[in-house]
């Protein structure tokens, strides 16, 4: 087909504009034997719809042009104008209103996507010569596809990328707001230290910045900040792990122990047989508990009923090491378990705590823990204003089975390490 005299303004009221000349421009200097696969390109525009600003309806009209176009390639040097009526394109664009048509038309010529060919009275029609083959068509032309074709592929790539980046931040979002809220659980249900409803208050705030429209820039910054809550909190609950191990191991090697030594409390004194066969009782020791020796000379009495290990009290009640003998200085050895034992001795009696409650403590709680909140009370100071009588009230709960030393010794821990992230503008 011979194009003569294209036209390049649009009739009627229409206006010419710089950025049609350009188009019609770019079109003319394509390489004739340019060919692109009409439909790919096509699903490169519906991928880039967005950069290019096109609406769905445009998209939709876009389609039912090139289906008018019979071959699947578009070579530049080829006739690219397909001249529908307005009703065959309104049919093809699943019945759209004719208005809504002309609209989404123009919008496609202002982008670039297709050039418009008028005919001196503005229908779309086409002249063939002697030999049948159309010699002169007026209507859309399809060759800015060709001539475009790269650009429309590198968007598409583009609009790619960036969905598989913001796909990527929304996975980040997703475990990151997975891992808080169970560490957040997990501390509520273990009664761990921390502000935990503190925590969730500000995993709310973060999580509220999440828009359904956030761009992927707003993602990767709210990606970042709950990853990094995330590993403060894990930071914290670490803490805890370590003497969650110690407690187990301290505990299962307890167990062992007991089996072949059972333990003897102060209130029931241990027998041994005489020769006759009649048992006799031992005789007690000043201030503690007598009962067979392990291997690393620590009694079954002198040890916590529920495993706790002693790093962990003193972590909790450090101000007991100051009533240990012998401890001249950091490089000191640590302490066993019954020098703590003699040391809660002291302390019990230098708090005025009578012998009567410590005797009832001791009986029900059983030594080793009798003196962990001997400690406590001491780490305490001057929160517990009758010592005695605090004791008394733990001794009660323990007897109604409603206490034990860990959580105390949690929240000392947790009041400790509150104050030392405080001095260092740690949120937690």
């Amino acid at each position: 087909m011979t194009q003569q005299g294209l036209v390049t303004t649009p009739f009627g009221r229409r206006t010419l504009s710089l950025g049609l000349i350009a188009t019609q421009q770019q079109a003319r200097a394509v390489e004739p034997e340019k060919t692109v696969h009409k439909w790919k390109i096509f699903q490169a525009i519906t991928e880039a719809k967005g950069k290019l600003g096109l609406p769905d309806r445009a998209i939709a009209v876009l389609h039912a042009l090139l289906s008018f176009h019979q071959e699947t390639a578009l070579t530049a040097g080829d006739p690219l104008i397909v001249f529908p009526s307005n009703e065959k394109l309104c049919s093809r664009a699943h019945g759209i209103a004719p208005a809504t048509l002309r609209r989404h038309l123009a919008t496609l010529v202002e982008a670039g996507i297709v050039v418009r060919r008028d005919s001196p009275n503005g229908k779309r029609y086409a002249r063939r010569g002697m030999d049948g083959e159309v010699s002169l068509a007026f209507g859309f032309e399809l060759t800015p596809l060709v001539a475009r074709a790269e650009e429309f592929q590198a968007l598409a790539a583009e609009v790619q990328a960036e969905r598989r980046a913001q796909r990527l931040a929304r996975e980040r979002i997703t475990l990151a707001r997975r891992d808080i809220t169970k560490m957040i659980l997990l501390g509520m249900e273990e009664a761990l230290p921390g502000d935990w409803q503190g925590l969730h208050g500000q995993y709310l705030a973060l999580v509220g910045r999440l828009k359904r429209s956030a761009s992927h820039a707003d993602l990767e910054v709210i990606a970042d900040d709950l990853e990094g809550f995330s590993t403060e909190i894990l930071k914290h609950l670490e803490l805890f792990t370590n003497f969650a191990d110690s407690s187990a191991n301290e505990s299962h090697s307890e167990r062992h122990k007991q089996n072949s030594k059972p333990e003897l409390h102060e209130s029931e004194p241990a027998f041994e047989k005489d020769r006759g066969g009649e048992r006799r009782p031992e005789p007690e020791t000043h201030g503690s508990v007598q009962a067979e020796q392990g291997r690393e000379g620590e009694t079954a009495a002198t040890r916590p009923s529920l495993g706790t290990p002693l790093p962990m009290v003193l972590e909790a009640c450090p101000d007991i090491l100051d009533y240990i003998h012998g401890r001249e200085g950091q490089g000191a050895s640590p302490p066993s378990w019954a020098e703590f034992l003699k040391a809660a001795e002291l302390v019990r009696a230098m708090l005025g705590i009578s012998p009567d409650a410590w005797r009832d403590a001791v009986e029900t709680m059983g030594q080793a823990d009798a003196s962990i909140v001997i400690a406590a009370i001491l780490q305490k100071g001057d929160e517990v204003r009758f010592p005695g009588g605090y004791l008394r009230a733990l001794t009660e709960k323990k007897r109604e089975g409603q206490f034990s030393v860990g959580p105390i010794l949690m929240a000392l821990i947790g009041t400790k390490l509150k104050a030392m992230r405080g001095g260092m503008g740690i949120p937690l």
